[in-house]
This record gives C-alpha cells, sequence and structure tokens, in this order.
C-alpha cells in the first residue's frame, strides 16, 4: 500500500504539472486539494507509533476516527461483549491503554453484566494493603531451585511461546526487547532461536517442539551437540519441552508455506517455501519415565539450567503417569506449562481450535491437584498459559495453583495487533503475524517494545493492587477460595468449591485416594502413556 501511495501521488503531480504546462495554470489550484493529503499520507508513513497508519497511508487514518469514538460503538454492542471474538471489548481496551500508558480507568462502574452465567469475581478485605507499602511490586518465583546450577528469577508474567515465522522478525525484536526492558522471559516457541531473539538481549525460554528446530540433525531427529550449542547460549534461561499445545493438542505444530521464507526454513533446517508440520509427538522418548530421563539429560547438556514441559490437558491418567514415573524415580521436572485448550495464537484446523482440549481452569486445578496428591507439588512450578490478559486473570490462575502465567495475544495487541484474523495469510496488516518486508517496515521495534513494558509493567502492578486489596502481601497466599463464579442466576460458588483441592500425599495410599481420580489412576502407569481416557 505504501508503495501504490507513493505511485498515484507521482502521477497525480505529473498530470496536474502537465495540465498546467499544456492548457491553463488554473490547474495548479488542484494542488490545493490534493497537496495537504499527499503530506498527510507521507507524514502517516514516516510516523513510527501506528503500524497501520504506517503501512496503509491516509486509508489506515479511518481505523483511528473509528477508535475517537470507540465509547459510542461500545455503548452500541455493550450486550454482546462476549460475542466470541478472541479477546472481549473490555479487556482490548485495557490492553491498549495499559501499552500506551493512557488512563485506564472507565466511568459508571462495572461494564459487565454480573448477573450472568459464568461471571466471576474475587473477595476484598477490610483491611486491605496500601499498594505504595507493598515491597514486591514485580513478584517473581525461583524455577529450578534445588537441583540446577543455573536456576532462574521468573516474572509473574511472561510473553507466550510464538516462534519467529509466524510472527515477524520486527514483532520477535519488540517482544524480546520489552521483555530486557521489563525484566520477564520471551518464550521463543517452537521455531527455534533466530538472530532476532537475541539482537535485544531479553531473556528467553527456549521452546523444544517435536520438530527439534535449532536442536535436530539433517534427519530431524534430536541432537544432542546441536541442543547443548544452543541451550547454553547467556540469553537462554529456561529449556521448554512442548508436548502439546493449546491451538491444536494432539496435531503438531504448521507453518504456511507462505510464511516459511529462505530465512526462517535456514534456521529451522527445512525447505523454504513448503508448509511445515511438526510430527504429532516426540521421537526422542515415548513413555512417562523416558520423557523424565530425557529431562534430565537437557539439564545436564544445558550446563544446568531449569528444564520443563509445556501440555494441554488430555486423557488424564497420561499425566498422572507422568506423575507416578517423576515419584518412582525421585526425578522431577522443574516446572510444567499448562495451555488452556482455548489459547493459542498460530494456525489451527478448526476442529482441532474448537474441540480438541482441556480449557486452561479445568487443566490447571487438575494439574495442580495431581501434583498435591502426589506430594510432589512444592517440587515443580506450574505457569498457567490461555487467554490471560489483565491483573485479575493472573490472581485467578494462581488460585487455581499457578505460580506464573503467560501470554500471547494480550502481548501481541500490546505490539499493535488488531486482531484482522489474518495471522496465517501472511497479510497481517500490522506487521506482527507476517514475513511480507512491506508490511513488517509498519512495526517500529524501538516504540512497540517499549509499549510491551507498558503492558506487562501495568498488569502486573494491577495484580499486586488487586491481591493487596484482598488483604494479601503474597501471591503464595492467594487461594481458590479468593475467586467466586455464578453458577446460575440464583447460585453462586467459590472456586475451592468448583474445584476442590485435593489432601498432599493423597493418592499414595488407596484408601485416601479421592473418588474422583480413582479410575484414571488405575489407568495410569509410568512406563507408558496409557491411551484409555
Amino acid at each position: 500500500m505504501r508503495q501504490i501511495f507513493i505511485s498515484v501521488s507521482i502521477v497525480i503531480t505529473l498530470l496536474f504539472i502537465s495540465l498546467a504546462y499544456f492548457f491553463s495554470p488554473y490547474w495548479l489550484t488542484a494542488f490545493v486539494l490534493f497537496g495537504p493529503l499527499m503530506l498527510m499520507g507521507f507524514k502517516d508513513m514516516l510516523q513510527k507509533k501506528q503500524s497501520i497508519k504506517r503501512n496503509f497511508p491516509l486509508i489506515g487514518r479511518m481505523r483511528y476516527v473509528l477508535e475517537m469514538i470507540r465509547p459510542e460503538i461500545y455503548q452500541y454492542f455493550i450486550e454482546s461483549d462476549t460475542d466470541g471474538t478472541p479477546i472481549s471489548r473490555n479487556d482490548r481496551a485495557v490492553i491498549y491503554q495499559r501499552a500506551k500508558k493512557q488512563i485506564d480507568t472507565t466511568p459508571f462502574g462495572t461494564q459487565l453484566n454480573v448477573y450472568t452465567e459464568g461471571y466471576e469475581w474475587m473477595t476484598h478485605s477490610l483491611q486491605p494493603i496500601d499498594f505504595t507499602k507493598m515491597t514486591d511490586h514485580h513478584p517473581r518465583v525461583l524455577v529450578g531451585d534445588g537441583r540446577c546450577s543455573q536456576p532462574y528469577l521468573l516474572s509473574v508474567l511472561n510473553v507466550s511461546a510464538m516462534s519467529f515465522g509466524s510472527l515477524s522478525q520486527n514483532a520477535i525484536e519488540a517482544l524480546n526487547g520489552g521483555a530486557k526492558i521489563g525484566g520477564f522471559a520471551h518464550n521463543t516457541g517452537e521455531g527455534g532461536i533466530s538472530p532476532h531473539h537475541l539482537k535485544q538481549g531479553g531473556d528467553l525460554i527456549w521452546q523444544i517442539g517435536t520438530g527439534y528446530f535449532g536442536a535436530r540433525n539433517e534427519d530431524g531427529n534430536f541432537s544432542d551437540e546441536a541442543f547443548s550449542k544452543n541451550a547454553r547460549q547467556p540469553s537462554v534461561k529456561m529449556i521448554e519441552i512442548k508436548l502439546s499445545q493449546g491451538a491444536k493438542p494432539g496435531h503438531g505444530g504448521i507453518l504456511p508455506a507462505v510464511k516459511n521464507t529462505p530465512e526462517v526454513a535456514a534456521i529451522r533446517l527445512v525447505k523454504a517455501g513448503t508448509t511445515v508440520f511438526s510430527p504429532p509427538s516426540h521421537s526422542a522418548f515415548s513413555t512417562p519415565v523416558e520423557l523424565i530421563k530425557f529431562i534430565e539429560k537437557l539439564r545436564e547438556l544445558s550446563g544446568g539450567k531449569p528444564v520443563g514441559f509445556k501440555i494441554c490437558m488430555g486423557i488424564k491418567s497420561e499425566f498422572l503417569a507422568i506423575c507416578k514415573a517423576m515419584h518412582e524415580l525421585n526425578s522431577y521436572t522443574d516446572f510444567i506449562t499448562i495451555d488452556g485448550a482455548e489459547g493459542g495464537t498460530g494456525a489451527a484446523p478448526p476442529e482441532f481450535s474448537n474441540f480438541v482440549g482441556m480449557p486452561l481452569l479445568d487443566a490447571l486445578a487438575f494439574a495442580d491437584n495431581a501434583l498435591r496428591g502426589f506430594g510432589i507439588r512444592g517440587k515443580i512450578k506450574l505457569i498457567a498459559s490461555g487467554k490471560v490478559f489483565t491483573g485479575f486473570h493472573i490472581v485467578r490462575a494462581i488460585a487455581l495453583g499457578a505460580d506464573a502465567c503467560n501470554s500471547a495475544r494480550a502481548m501481541m495487541m500490546a505490539l499493535g495487533c488488531i486482531q484482522a484474523l489474518r495471522c496465517n495469510k501472511n497479510n497481517c496488516p500490522t506487521g506482527v503475524a507476517t514475513q511480507d518486508p512491506h508490511l513488517v517496515k509498519g512495526l517500529v521495534v524501538d516504540d512497540k517494545k517499549v509499549r510491551v513494558a507498558n503492558y506487562h509493567k501495568n498488569t502486573v502492578e494491577s495484580f499486586v493492587e488487586l491481591i493487596g486489596a484482598a488483604g494479601i502481601d503474597s501471591p503464595s497466599k492467594i487461594r481458590r477460595s479468593h475467586i467466586y463464579r455464578r453458577i446460575f442466576m440464583n447460585s453462586v460458588k467459590s472456586y475451592e468449591e468448583i474445584f476442590p483441592t485435593v489432601p498432599n500425599g493423597s493418592f499414595l495410599t488407596e484408601e485416601s485416594i479421592p473418588q474422583d481420580y480413582k479410575a484414571h489412576l488405575q489407568q495410569s502407569c509410568a512406563e507408558k502413556f496409557d491411551a484409555v481416557a
């Protein structure tokens, strides 16, 4: 669009100059109308804060005109706030305002229907803690303590897994630059570590998927040497093995051919211009015991960095089998990332995206209970991933057992994503999810990395203010009883009632196993992933 605007401007200028020269100088008065428009267009192209205007001079201004009258549009559509869009209007407004450091307060009370089924809230105290007097405005959790020679202090909110290839190089650099400014971690996604992940110097969580990109040999199998070379880079702070993901659990990753450029292909060691399908399962291990031993191996090859795995919960007995393997071997993963089925920002078949996998809240409560049941909860950190946008979402996740959270969509929106839903078509108008160099130019790293850091800082501070309002001075004191949910019009329950916490060590003796877990435990085996639901 930038090239079209420049071409049209040149043609119009030459046309009116020619008409004035050959016919009448009055044709030059046309520049009274077209001159300011062309100047506005060139100004749009040169400014660095608004990707849409930068990529679509003049035309892109229509978007910001509509944004100016957003309150009126918002009120018109207020009754359809949960209309199926990836992020509700209320959450979108919060993300944009925090990224741009705008006022994020709202008038006229809550903008949600508090009597609708599914409405949630947290309790507050009559002895709240003043935010300004709270000592820790950026809570962190130590991952790998006791097992790793290089444990990592992980922020309570981090960038979730999004690969280079899926996202543009400028988007990756801006996310990593934001992580550097704000002191949080940036998950690479399964596409491997690119130079764009390293340029800004932010902390990385290197994700290893079934394709072993960046850790494989020419045959596509796992390579100890390739892994160790990347894992020992100073920017890599943790390693995450992706077992499954919320967008398409049980399917494997997809990189559309149109986004598989020569640069992306070189990083992944695949053929450029082809659709890249990661295998649905791993070849480096095939049983729960082998998974835990593989984690031990990676911890050693990385030089003592925390190693964990990411999973979208499926068959419950399989996760319990992993817990059995850890208990029997007395060897533990350093962290587990729970990816909700509602999560995922990449390309996915609609059936997998909509109907496969366990939603985050159910999965998080189950994982926390499973670890408690085996008496190993204190040895492993849980990270929640799946539509985490606000401070309340962090409180809710921690109430169900998380130690920290990852966010993908909110971070994309902090970059300037407008949910055009063209992530898989290579024509993202904001330059976030595209490899088209003309569109990528619209995303200016130096501006957007600050917005990512702003969003993180303001959201974490909101989280701290919320727990302070509940009279809590540490995230570790958040309990399921702090969150309530409307089940029906006349029925309200706490999360403790909806997702009861199991007693510590209750899975270790037959008589103490809660009834809801008995069948799944009987089907689980540390020596195999049992396919019985």
